[in-house]
């Protein structure tokens, strides 16, 4: 699953002279690199191979675009979270699939359970249910979203239906 975790690394083992990687997703179907080399630049070269690296190796069903790092705060990209090290190594995990991510999110809350509803192919959006045993504050609620949107893949969101 092309996940952003596990599609930097990937761009980091590729490229290793480009020290600032991040890929966003700015809508459905799309995800952006932002990328500079330890001189704090994007060579025309460099931006040209990044494209066709991704547009041949990595998630196939998103259509990517190269941008210098720089644009990361222009573009409004938020900022990255803090997640737990068990998210992070479930991301990067190349067979990843629904059934990993619902495991690692009730690892991460055993006051409920996260199922899997429907996706939603046209507008990328996964649907999930997680059905509490007690109230879960709104913290906790953004915390599991932050958390799925690093495993879900690359192009795709994601909503949860709480009860």
């Amino acid at each position: 699953m092309g996940t952003r975790l596990l599609s930097e690394q990937l761009v980091r083992n590729r490229f290793p002279h480009l020290n600032y990687i991040r890929i966003h997703t700015p809508e459905k179907h799309k995800a952006t690199i932002y990328a500079w080399n330890g001189d704090l630049h994007l060579p025309e070269k460099d931006a040209h191979s990044l494209q066709k690296y991704a547009s041949g190796y990595l998630y196939p069903y998103v259509c990517f675009q190269v941008k210098a790092y720089n644009l990361v705060q222009a573009d409004k990209v938020p900022q990255l979270q803090e997640v737990p090290e068990a998210i992070i190594q479930t991301a990067k995990r190349r067979n990843l699939n629904q059934f990993g991510i619902i495991e690692a999110i009730n690892r991460l809350f055993p006051c409920g359970r996260l199922t899997f509803n429907r996706y939603h192919a046209a507008e990328s959006i996964i649907h999930f249910d997680f059905h509490a045993t007690r109230l879960l504050h709104d913290r906790e609620k953004e915390g599991m979203y932050n958390y799925l949107y690093e495993m879900i893949p690359l192009g795709s969101y994601c909503e949860v239906t709480f009860y």
